[in-house]
C-alpha cells in the first residue's frame, strides 16, 4: 500500500470512525504505528486532519475532503482505466474532462504518457498547436483536474465557470454552460454515477448531469470511463442515452452479459 493509499484509507477510517487510534489503524492497515504518525503529521499539515494525543480527529474546518484524498472505493481499477483510456487519445486533441475519481486518473494519465501521434486527417492546425509545444487541450469543470493541469506546460487548459459544489470540485450551472457552447471537442471523456443500456450514462446531481451533457452534444467521440460497480446501475439525473457512447472503458469485474450487449449496441469496449 503506497502513501496516497494509507491516507485515504487514514481519511476513510477517520470519517466512518469520527477519531483515530493510531494502534487500531496501524493494525487494520497492517504497517507500523511510526509510519501511521507520519502519515497523521503530513495530512495534519495539509489541515485535513487535526492530530490528538495518541491519534487524531477531524479537523475543526468543514470536514468535506478535497477529492483527491476522499476514501475512493475500485482505487486500483480506476488507475488501470484510467491508463487505457488516455491511450485511446492521440495528440492534438481537444479533450473534455468532466469531474470525478476515474476522470481524475484519465486525466493525469494523459499528460504522463507518452506523446502519441497526431489524430489521421486531424489537418495543419493539429501540427500547428504541437509546435507551441501544447500537446492536448482540456476543456475541463472540474477544480481538481484544472489544478493539476494548470502546471503542465503541454496542456492548453480551459476551465468553465459555474458554481463549485464541494463534495466533487466540479462547476455547475447556468455559469456553466456558456464555455462549451462555443467550443468543438475532439473526445469527451466522461465519469458517470451509473450507466445502464436502457437507461443511458446518468449522475446523482443534476447540475453535474448537465454540464456533461452539453461536453457530449460538443464532441466527435465520447469515451465513458466507469468501474465494473457503475455498470447496470440507474442514478436521478441523465446525461445521455447509451447509443451516444462511442467508447466504454472499464475493469476485468464488469459482467460479461452487460458487456456483450454493450458490444451488440455498437459501443467499443475496453477491459482494463
Amino acid at each position: 500500500m503506497g502513501p496516497h493509499e494509507r491516507w485515504t484509507a487514514l481519511l476513510d477510517i477517520l470519517g466512518r470512525d469520527g477519531r483515530l487510534d493510531v494502534g487500531k489503524a496501524a493494525t487494520e492497515l497492517g504497517v507500523s504505528a511510526a509510519t501511521i504518525r507520519r502519515d497523521l503529521d503530513h495530512l495534519s499539515e495539509q489541515q485535513l486532519l487535526t492530530r490528538t494525543r495518541g491519534g487524531a480527529a477531524p479537523a475543526s474546518v468543514a470536514y468535506d475532503l478535497p477529492l483527491r484524498h476522499k476514501s475512493s472505493r475500485f482505487a486500483e481499477q480506476k488507475s488501470r482505466i484510467g491508463a487505457a483510456a488516455a491511450a485511446l487519445i492521440p495528440a492534438g486533441s481537444v479533450v473534455g474532462i468532466n469531474g470525478g475519481t476515474t476522470t481524475s486518473q484519465v486525466a493525469r494519465a494523459l499528460v504522463t504518457q507518452p506523446v502519441l501521434a497526431p489524430a489521421p486527417g486531424s489537418g495543419g492546425g493539429v501540427e500547428a498547436v504541437m509546435d507551441e509545444g501544447i500537446v492536448y487541450t482540456i476543456v475541463t469543470n472540474a477544480l481538481n483536474i484544472a489544478n493539476d493541469m494548470a502546471v503542465r506546460r503541454t496542456v492548453k487548459l480551459v476551465v468553465t465557470g459555474g458554481v463549485a459544489r464541494p463534495s466533487s470540485y466540479e462547476l455547475v450551472g447556468p455559469l456553466a454552460e456558456p464555455t462549451l457552447v462555443r467550443v468543438h471537442l475532439d473526445y469527451a471523456v466522461l465519469g458517470v454515477d451509473g450507466f445502464d443500456m436502457k437507461v443511458g450514462a446518468t449522475a446523482d446531481h443534476e447540475g453535474e448531469a448537465a454540464v456533461t451533457a452539453q461536453m457530449v452534444a460538443r464532441a466527435s467521440r465520447v469515451i465513458l470511463v466507469a468501474d465494473s460497480s457503475k455498470l447496470g446501475r440507474a442514478s436521478f439525473a441523465r446525461v445521455c442515452t447509451a447509443d451516444a457512447v462511442a467508447v466504454l472503458v472499464t475493469d476485468t469485474d464488469a459482467d460479461d452479459a452487460f458487456l456483450a450487449e454493450a458490444r451488440a449496441a455498437g459501443i467499443e469496449v475496453v477491459v482494463a
